[in-house]
């Protein structure tokens, strides 16, 4: 392996640990898929992940100035085809070597930005936000997944914007309180977080399940080796979706809904099988 390789295998094996370190259900999700997508998916994750950490987590630092400066070394990595930011130099490989489009690069940052100053969101704000900061990032897994198969990625487009926005959904109702209470947000429009009760959260789960369902004729029509991992992905969020679906509303607003590792992982295992042998 020559050495402008080596820094390449690197910076992908970067966004391997992120990934591990961040999130257990992704990390399990991923190896469903066929080898040749980890390092992409791994490398499109980091990105995310980490202009998601400035706008969540950095609250002693000037978020508005690191994601501006994010965003410009972003570009730069993607145009110059080279970063020293490992995440950035990663992300550009994949970006350049599937032809990602930069509108969908742009949308999420923008999604990352109205973090920054969120507030209370309506209709078209929210669908949005979700657009931005959801579905183009399952529309980039879709570029690596189609491998340049433009006719075949426009005809997914569609569904996978669906099941990224069912995906978020089911973040924003387990995540309800923390947003709250930790970051003043309440994504779903008009709703007031001491008025949350079962009727709001019946007409949330409605608009989520018809997300879920719409999304399942692509999952059918992708790629062999893809088609598994993000069925995977699909029945572990449903099963997600169906636990919290039977807590009552005063639950989801006094505590994070969590699933513990173990369960996690018995959980995608499960799933995993379930899918593979039809039974699911």
């Amino acid at each position: 392996m020559d050495a402008k390789n080596l820094f390449d295998q690197t910076t992908l094996e970067c966004s391997r640990l992120i990934t591990q370190r961040y999130s257990t259900s992704f990390t399990l999700g991923i190896k469903t898929l066929d080898r040749k997508f980890h390092l992409p998916i791994y490398a499109v994750y980091g990105f995310v992940r980490y202009a998601d950490e400035i706008v969540d987590t950095f609250h002693d630092q000037d978020k508005a100035g690191l994601l501006k400066r994010f965003k410009k070394d972003t570009y730069e990595a993607i145009e110059s085809k080279i970063s020293l930011n490992p995440v950035l130099h990663a992300f550009q490989l994949i970006v350049n070597q599937y032809q990602i489009d930069l509108e969908l690069i742009e949308a999420f940052l923008h999604s990352m930005e109205m973090d920054l100053d969120f507030r209370t969101y309506n209709d078209s704000r929210y669908h949005e936000y979700i657009y931005g900061s959801a579905e183009v990032v399952g529309l980039m897994c879709l570029k690596v997944f189609c491998e340049g198969d433009s006719a075949l990625y426009e005809k997914l487009k569609a569904p996978a914007c669906k099941l990224g926005a069912a995906f978020q959904k089911v973040n924003f109702l387990r995540d309800i309180k923390s947003d709250f209470e930790e970051r003043g947000r309440v994504y779903f429009p008009g709703v007031d977080y001491k008025l949350f009760d079962k009727a709001i959260k019946s007409q949330i789960e409605v608009d989520i399940q018809q997300d879920f369902d719409d999304s399942l004729i692509g999952i059918e029509q992708l790629p062999e080796g893809a088609k598994l991992g993000v069925k995977v992905a699909y029945l572990y969020y449903q099963k997600l979706f169906d636990k919290i679906k039977g807590l009552p509303a005063e639950t989801i607003t006094q505590q994070r809904i969590r699933i513990p590792n173990a369960r996690k992982i018995s959980l995608l295992l499960g799933t995993y099988f379930g899918a593979k042998l039809g039974i699911s």
